[in-house]
């Protein structure tokens, strides 16, 4: 099984030209902005409106202690056993399960539940059940740690721990060797285990890479807390636009959104030959590679929110981190686009790996026999406009939420200019992305 062939398709995919689906996606981000400049002149999207309730039954069995408890306790068997086939299964990559699951299951597929169902990695993390279970025993309220999160700190250990884990994807020397998954699936439970212990629950809801990207994708969900915290459906966009922000929040878009264009960039043919050819520093070429696509994001982004008037510098500089959440969209029409076909078919690979996880021969469930369904890669042009799709509904988005936020936060005289690098990043971003998809 070859877990790393993400970007499947190319331009030949498309049902048209690549150069018209890059015409067509500039100019329907920027009707849609030209629009939404004069349709929507003042604040709309609210996280606080009621919506509308989830039916009572279903609201009593998703938040029912004893249903959250069996969540809980799977989660940790399910762990568990996944690090006993890392350390006891074969290892040969194309035989053990254990990568998959990082890089599918919990890559991709929590990302995906979260954009139907909200912060799924809240309810499944192994990390959170164990922590609880240690304050059933101690007697301590899960919110209080030893010591005080620090506020400056904000989600920058967030945005370490998932460039630890893009650049072991991407970088890395060897990222299908189970032993170097299984290290960093065994170092995120210690170590956010420990972040609990000695912070409480802020540590896992500012520093936990998995459950911060959960959370964020969660916020494009429909599914939101009302009042004293019941289960209600809004717009994906007033969901959104109660994202938290703080220190770090750009750092965590940034290296979201940089990975996976590096991810695409890192197919072409020529930059294959180089990191090939850098002797005995391949590593370092596409770790330097990673960081300046990540960096070049972070840089944009951070100068496009920041240029407008009106505002003193103090509060310009606030700007990206309060306009971060917007890049969310994009992050998950990118997601889509990028890794649909990865989760749906290489997903079922590594089912089917589940049925001899130790290699001993067995056959459990009957799937040794079983083979993979390419149920989106046998159509090339359905999976190519399902890419495109998505990467333009995530721009309209995420230009839909910025311009919301824009209106809230620069001064009247200067909302619609002030928007105006923003808008322009964008195309750019919208450009690039379609063009890497496609063209790598």
């Amino acid at each position: 099984m070859t877990l790393f062939a993400h970007g499947l398709g190319g331009a030949a995919d498309l049902p048209i030209p690549l150069t018209y689906a890059l015409i067509g996606a500039a100019w329907a981000l920027t009707f849609s902005f030209a629009v939404l400049a004069f349709a929507w002149r003042e604040p709309r999207l609210d996280p606080d409106s009621p919506g509308i309730g989830v039916p009572e039954v279903v609201r009593s069995v998703v938040d029912a202690p004893v249903v959250r408890a069996g969540i809980a306790a799977m989660s940790v068997v399910a762990f568990g056993m996944v690090l006993a086939i890392g350390v006891f299964g074969p290892a040969d990559p194309a035989r053990n399960p254990v990568p998959g699951v990082l890089y599918i299951f919990l890559w991709v597929g929590v990302a995906v539940a979260s954009l139907v169902a909200g912060p799924v990695w809240k309810v499944l993390s192994p990390a959170r059940a164990v922590y609880r279970g240690y304050c059933a025993l101690t007697r301590r309220r899960p919110e209080n740690g030893l010591l005080r999160y620090p506020e400056a700190w904000g989600r920058w250990p967030a945005a370490l721990g998932l460039f630890t884990f893009v650049w072991l994807e991407l970088a890395a020397p060897n990222p299908g060797s189970v032993t170097a998954v299984t290290l960093w699936l065994t170092g995120y439970l210690v170590v956010t285990v420990a972040g609990l212990v000695v912070f409480g629950t802020p540590w896992a809801e500012r520093a936990d890479p998995l459950e911060v990207y959960s959370s964020l994708l969660g916020r494009a969900s429909p599914i939101g807390r009302g009042a004293a915290g019941a289960l209600v459906l809004r717009t994906p966009l007033s969901n959104l636009a109660g994202t938290p922000v703080g220190a770090g929040s750009v750092a965590v878009a940034a290296t979201l959104l940089g990975s996976t264009a590096f991810d695409s960039f890192s197919l072409f043919p020529w930059w294959r030959a180089l990191v090939s050819d850098a002797g005995l520093a391949p590593t370092l070429v596409s770790t330097l590679g990673l960081l300046v696509f990540i960096g070049v994001v972070g840089m944009s982004f951070r100068f496009a929110a920041a240029a407008t008037g009106g505002l003193s510098r103090a509060d310009r500089r606030m700007l990206p981190r309060k306009l971060a959440y917007t890049l969310t969209p994009i992050i998950a029409g990118y997601v889509i686009a990028h890794y649909l076909s990865f989760l749906v078919e290489k997903g079922q690979a590594t089912m089917i790996l589940f049925g001899d996880p130790f290699g001993a021969g067995w056959n459990l469930f009957g799937s040794a026999d079983r083979e993979v369904a390419y149920v989106l890669s046998a159509q090339p042009a359905v999976l190519g406009t399902l890419k495109v799709f998505a990467v333009v509904t995530g721009h309209i988005l995420g230009v839909a939420a910025a311009h919301d936020r824009c209106l809230q936060l620069l001064p009247r005289a200067h909302r619609l200019t002030g928007q105006l690098a923003l808008m322009l990043l964008m195309v750019g971003f919208t450009f690039t992305g379609l063009y890497l998809l496609f063209d790598a």
